[in-house]
């Protein structure tokens, strides 16, 4: 089982053929920008009208021909509440074929080691607070995105059934809520950090008096720029084979009212801020227990607030421009 080497190390060899599945959503494009700072020469970039990932005949022929030596397997089809619950069944089959490919061809082909990414939402509905590696599958998952969570579940475990029977070096890590350059920002189905950028940059445009936010601000959340994440998991890439997969966030909590206050701060917006309570406010807390990744050495660098002044002007320069 030479996949188990310590000794090959992931930051020494700067021109392996490196995968990054994935590179033009949020986490992928975060993670070639990291890659190319740190000087690696031989990234492998396809758009999805290059290599269609959910099938494996294409997989495999892509991987027979540039035997990478590094996977980061960040391609997913994502979305919010609203089309999780219109399209389930492209979220769990579309999810299980991209993973499962991959996962298969690069075993098949002399992977020497793949990263596996997943999400939050893996975690039960009501999980202890902070929540745990070892809170998954002990209690029902939350029913409006179940299916992307099985989803990315299975992918966990087709990387620890590869590793006892194969000795394949694949990990897995599960980040908290991300944020940064490239978030979705749409109006209907973005998570709330960008919404609120959105909203108050409108508003601002606008010169509106107020802007009203659902429920009392209250709840906690937790929020890790994309950046970050790109850093801890070529961190994990090069310091971690582990058989379970690793928490990535933050370790800070923040109410979703400072968000909101510090999101108008940011972005200028001079008039009101007013909480509708009559709407839902969701869950109380959610905050991952990122200790086990704390211990290996590894801590994130941007703090809430630079990561925001640099997320709304990304938002200035590429997204606002675009609109007619």
């Amino acid at each position: 089982m030479g996949t188990f080497d310590a000794g090959a190390s992931f930051l020494a060899d700067k021109a392996a053929p490196i995968f990054v599945a994935g590179h033009q959503g949020l986490v992928g494009s975060a993670i070639t920008r990291r890659l190319q700072a740190l000087g690696f020469t031989n990234l492998l970039l396809l758009p999805h009208s290059a290599l269609d990932l959910t099938c494996q005949a294409d997989v495999d022929a892509f991987f027979s021909v540039h035997r990478p030596h590094f996977v980061f397997l960040a391609a997913a089809k994502v979305g919010g509440i609203l089309a999780n619950s219109t399209y389930p069944a492209d979220f769990i089959a579309v999810n299980l074929l991209i993973q499962t490919n991959v996962i298969l061809s690069a075993h098949k082909f002399g992977t020497k080691k793949l990263l596996f990414l997943g999400s939050s939402c893996i975690y039960p509905k009501f999980a202890p607070q902070p929540i745990p590696e070892s809170a998954l599958l002990t209690a029902p998952l939350e029913p409006t995105n179940e299916w992307y969570a099985v989803a990315k579940i299975a992918g966990i475990k087709t990387c620890q059934a590869f590793r006892l029977q194969h000795g394949f070096d694949a990990i897995s890590a599960m980040p908290t809520n991300l944020y940064g350059p490239r978030d979705n920002f749409h109006p209907d189905n973005s998570h709330v950090l960008p919404a609120l950028i959105r909203r108050f940059h409108e508003a601002k445009v606008a010169q509106a008096k107020e802007v009203v936010v659902w429920g009392s601000g209250s709840p906690l959340r937790e929020f890790l720029h994309v950046d970050d994440l790109a850093d801890a998991v070529v961190f994990l890439m090069e310091n971690y084979s582990g058989l379970e997969h690793v928490n990535v966030g933050s370790g800070k909590e923040v109410s979703i009212k400072e968000l909101a206050e510090m999101v108008k701060e940011v972005v200028g917006f001079e008039g009101e801020l007013v909480w509708d309570r009559s709407k839902p406010d969701g869950t109380p807390r959610k905050l991952m227990d990122s200790s086990k990744l704390a211990g290996m050495g590894w801590e994130p660098k941007i703090s809430l607030r630079d990561g925001l002044e640099e997320t709304y002007k990304w938002y200035v320069e590429n997204m606002v421009k675009q609109q007619p």
